[in-house]
């Protein structure tokens, strides 16, 4: 029921109903506020449920794709795990067992340390630490001899001062860049074998088979180590350096070739108004980004790779270290296209001047011709990386890129006095010095790219040359045969490509 509120000075106040509602003892509304926060609850903990089921998924979808991506990464687990139950046989089995005594948990331990992805880093760690194992036990002995020599007086002393010498002086080679790069690993294992083993002989009497012992049992587990992982599916650092430095001039030569089509196709009017204008991929444009941020891996796997046996193509002295400089020569032609890029982008970014596109045009036809041979050039490059073969036709299609350069200049110099100048008078001069800037900028960036990719060939044929690639000829003639007509079928698909483009532009 409504009941209005009682009147003041005579005159009802003109105010909303009141419902009041009478409820005998209250229960029905105290029965109804539990269900009510009873409901609530249940909705919550059905929320979170469904939230971490959601969370599960999407986890367990992220670790299928990784595992899809590279299946020899399971596989390294499984290679893991297969190890440690190898060694673990030491310490189950009885025999095994009085063998090697209480320290078969250091097999365990080398296991867990000492395996790697890849047999490089296998190799590396593993050959440190018994090395590292071995001479720290045998120094730790002739300290230890020489300690019980001089008597309870001075042992003490000794032995503490050895380890003070030996601890300064093995931390402080880590700082030489040569043993920061090799050796590491080993005089980290260094220190702590040798400090273990020099302060426990002090109380125990056995001192020489508990150096023995533990020798023993880091070679068992470095051996099991290494038969695994070079013997069951192995991942060699070399190969996977070979084929990342190949992957990376790809990669290099689709965004150079897809930022100079974008931003010349980027003001075509006959292209906005048929619809068939291709916008530049962004996977393809970022394609330099895995060049710059490539230095750290391919550091590491050259050091990697030199401690792997021979396989394969790749010999015992192969020329590892020549990877880096490809890699920085590929890594200077990319900062160029970085810049190439933002250049791009900012004239994406601004509005078109009214005569600009007129010189766009006039210079479209020399700069996509440009950008397809440097491009060109660095896919040979990378194919006759990735075949380990010195190309034949790597020379002509840098002769080629030269003379598109020489071309493009030839096009710059005549440019102010033509097609620049017709607009000077215009109100919209500003606009069109803006836009002609960016025009010179973006030419002067593709015409250092094309000597920057001079670089990149330079190194890759002093690989070439380090690594004793195959020359071109010594393959079967059929072969020869389908690779030039491959060659020539491409060459012309590339001509068709821009003569596709020039009558977008015209």
């Amino acid at each position: 029921m409504a009941a209005a509120k009682p009147a003041q000075n005579g005159r009802p106040t003109p105010s909303a109903p009141e419902w009041r509602v009478t409820v005998a003892e209250g229960a029905s509304v105290t029965v109804e506020h539990e269900a009510g926060r009873a409901a609530r609850a249940w909705a919550w903990l059905v929320a979170r449920l469904l939230a971490f089921g959601d969370k599960a998924l999407g986890f367990g979808g992220r670790v299928w794709r990784i595992g899809a991506d590279d299946p020899r990464r399971a596989v390294h687990g499984l290679k893991v795990g297969l190890a440690l139950a190898m060694v673990s046989v030491f310490y189950y089995t009885r025999p095994l067992y009085d063998g090697v005594g209480g320290a078969a948990m250091w097999a365990l331990l080398t296991v867990v340390v000492v395996f790697e992805y890849t047999v490089g880093g296998c190799v590396y760690k593993g050959f440190n630490r018994a090395i590292a194992t071995a001479s720290a036990a045998v120094i730790a002995l002739g300290v230890h001899w020489i300690a019980s020599k001089s008597g309870d007086k001075f042992e003490p002393f000794i032995r503490s001062g050895s380890v003070f010498l030996l601890a300064a002086m093995a931390t402080f080679s880590r700082f030489i860049p040569t043993v920061k790069a090799r050796f590491d690993y080993g005089v980290t294992i260094f220190i702590l074998t040798y400090s273990l083993v020099a302060v426990s002989g002090y109380r125990v009497g056995a001192l020489v088979a508990l150096a023995q012992q533990r020798v023993c049992t880091i070679s068992i587990g470095v051996s099991i180590c290494f038969a695994i992982c070079v013997l069951i599916c192995p991942v060699w650092a070399g190969q996977e350096l070979h084929r990342a430095t190949a992957r990376n001039m790809e990669s290099l030569a689709g965004a150079l070739e897809a930022i100079v089509e974008g931003y010349f196709l980027a003001d075509a009017a006959e292209e906005e108004a048929s619809g068939d204008k291709r916008p530049s991929s962004s996977n393809a444009t970022e394609g330099y980004r895995c060049v710059l941020n490539s230095k750290a891996s391919e550091d590491s796997q050259a050091n990697l790779a030199r401690w792997e046996p021979p396989h394969g193509s790749f010999g015992f002295r192969h020329p590892y270290g020549q990877y880096r400089n490809v890699g920085a020569a590929m890594r200077h032609c990319a900062y160029c296209v970085e810049a190439l890029a933002g250049c791009a982008r900012s004239a994406e970014a601004q509005p078109a001047a009214p005569h600009g596109g007129h010189s766009r045009r006039h210079l479209a036809g020399a700069c996509t011709r440009v950008a397809a041979l440097c491009a060109r050039v660095l896919r040979e490059a990378s194919a006759s990386v990735t075949s380990m073969t010195a190309s034949g036709i790597l020379d002509f299609a840098v002769a080629d890129m030269n003379a598109a350069v020489q071309d493009l200049r030839d096009d710059l110099r005549a440019l102010p006095s033509g097609l620049l100048l017709a607009g000077a008078g215009s109100a919209a001069s500003t606009a069109l010095l803006v836009d002609a800037a960016q025009l010179f900028t973006v030419t002067s960036l593709l015409i250092e790219v094309s000597a920057r990719v001079e670089g990149v060939v330079d190194a890759v044929d002093t690989l070439a040359s380090l690594a004793n690639f195959r020359s071109a000829d010594d393959g079967k003639p059929a072969e020869s045969a389908t690779k030039e007509q491959s060659m020539i079928s491409s060459d012309s698909e590339e001509s068709g490509g821009n003569r596709t483009t020039m009558k977008a532009l015209e």
